[in-house]
C-alpha cells in the first residue's frame, strides 16, 4: 500500500462525499418527501456504495463503508421520507453534513444509556483500554503463530473489540471539539447485558440500532401488525432487521476482500435474530416479569455472543487478514513519520550551520 496515494484517495472520497451530501441538503428543500425525493437521492446512494472500492487501507475502508455506505445511505433514505435525524427543518448545512456522516446526537440527554461517567473516569477508562489494546495487539502479532490457536483467537477477538471502541471514542472527541456536538456512544458496557434484547438493542453498536429501527424495523412492524396482529408482529420485524444487518456486514467484508462472500456474516446475524425471537416468544408466553439475576445472565449472554463470534464472525476477519494489514499500515505510517522527522532534523541542522557561518 502506497500511503501517500491512499491519503490522496481518502481526501478525494471525503470531498466527493461532502459535495454529495450538500446536494442532498438543498434538494431536500426543493423536492417533496416520498418517492420523488428518494429518486433524486438514488445516484448519491449508489455512489456511496462504490466509494470504499477506491481505497485499500483496512482503516479507511472500514470507516468509509460504515459511515457512508451504510449509515449515511440509510439516513438519506429516511430523510427522503422526512424521517430520521436529518429531517429537522432547522438543521444548518454544516450540521446536516456532520449528522449525515457521523452518528451525532445534538441533545445531551439520553435516557437509554447508563449514567455518564465523570471525565476523570472516562480518561482513566480510555487509557486502560489503550494499554490493553497495545498489549493484546503486540502479543497477537508476535506470538500468534506459536501460541495455542484458541488463545490466539481470544487475543484477536479482544483486540478487535478494543480497537473499535477506542476508534469511535477518538472520533467522538474530535467531532465534539470541532463541531461542539456529541456522537452517540457506540458501546454501553455490552459485557453487562442481561439478555440478547439488551445486548443488541441498547448496548452494542447503538448507532446502527438507531438507524435500522426506523428504516427497517418500524415499517416491517407496521406491515406485520395488519397480517399477524400486534402480539406477534415484532417477530418478522426482528428477523428482517437482523437479515439486513447481515447483508450490510457481508457488503463491508466484500470491500475488505473484493471476493465472493462466504455468507458466514449472514448466518451469524440470522442466528442471533432467531435466538432473540425465541427470547421474545418465551417472555410473551410465560408472561412473567421475574428475571434471573444479572450476575448470572450477563456471563451467559457474553458466552453465547463470544462463542458464535469465534465460530462465524472472527474467521471472516482473519480471512481479510485484518490484523496483518493493520500492522503493515502502522509500519508504513511509522516509516513516513521517521522520514518526516529525519527531513526536519536535516533542515534544522542545515539552517543552524548556515547561521553559524
Amino acid at each position: 500500500m502506497e500511503l501517500k496515494q491512499e491519503m490522496s484517495n481518502l481526501i478525494k472520497v471525503s470531498l466527493y462525499a461532502c459535495i454529495s451530501i450538500v446536494y442532498c441538503f438543498f434538494i431536500g428543500k426543493i423536492v417533496p418527501k416520498g418517492v420523488p425525493r428518494l429518486l433524486t437521492f438514488l445516484p448519491v446512494i449508489i455512489f456511496f456504495l462504490s466509494l470504499p472500492l477506491s481505497l485499500t487501507s483496512v482503516h479507511f475502508i472500514g470507516a468509509v463503508s460504515f459511515f457512508l455506505s451504510w449509515l449515511a445511505n440509510f439516513k438519506l433514505i429516511l430523510f427522503a421520507f422526512e424521517k430520521g435525524p436529518l429531517s429537522s427543518p432547522s438543521i444548518p448545512p454544516l450540521s446536516f453534513l456532520a449528522m449525515a456522516c457521523f452518528p451525532i446526537e445534538i441533545t445531551q440527554s439520553n435516557k437509554a444509556f447508563s449514567t455518564p461517567k465523570k471525565p476523570n473516569n472516562k480518561v482513566l477508562g480510555f487509557a486502560t483500554k489503550g494499554i490493553l489494546l497495545a498489549l493484546f495487539l503486540t502479543t497477537y502479532h508476535n506470538h500468534h503463530e506459536t501460541m495455542n490457536p484458541k488463545l490466539a483467537w481470544v487475543f484477536f477477538g479482544f483486540s478487535v473489540y478494543l480497537m473499535l471502541e477506542l476508534l469511535v471514542t477518538l472520533s467522538s472527541t474530535l467531532v465534539r471539539i470541532f463541531l461542539r456536538v456529541e456522537l452517540d456512544p457506540q458501546f454501553d458496557q455490552p459485557y453487562l447485558a442481561t439478555s440478547l434484547q439488551d445486548f443488541w438493542g441498547r448496548r452494542w453498536n447503538v448507532m446502527v440500532n438507531r438507524i435500522l429501527h426506523p428504516a427497517i424495523y418500524d415499517p416491517v412492524l407496521k406491515l406485520s401488525n395488519r397480517v399477524m396482529g400486534r402480539l406477534w408482529a415484532p417477530i418478522p420485524a426482528i428477523l428482517t432487521t437482523f437479515a439486513v444487518s447481515g447483508l450490510m456486514h457481508e457488503l463491508i467484508f466484500f470491500y475488505f476482500t473484493r471476493a465472493w462472500p462466504t455468507w458466514d456474516m449472514m448466518l451469524f446475524f440470522c442466528l442471533h435474530g432467531v435466538c432473540l425471537v425465541l427470547e421474545v416468544v418465551i417472555k410473551k408466553v410465560v408472561n412473567v416479569k421475574w428475571r434471573l439475576p444479572q450476575p448470572l445472565t450477563a456471563p451467559l449472554i457474553v458466552t453465547f455472543v463470544l462463542a458464535t463470534s469465534y465460530w462465524l464472525f472472527l474467521p471472516e476477519l482473519a480471512r481479510c487478514r485484518m490484523m496483518e494489514r493493520a500492522f503493515e499500515e502502522y509500519e508504513a505510517v511509522s516509516e513516513l513519520a521517521k522520514d518526516a522527522l529525519r527531513a526536519i532534523t536535516i533542515n534544522l541542522s542545515e539552517r543552524s550551520t548556515f547561521t553559524l557561518s
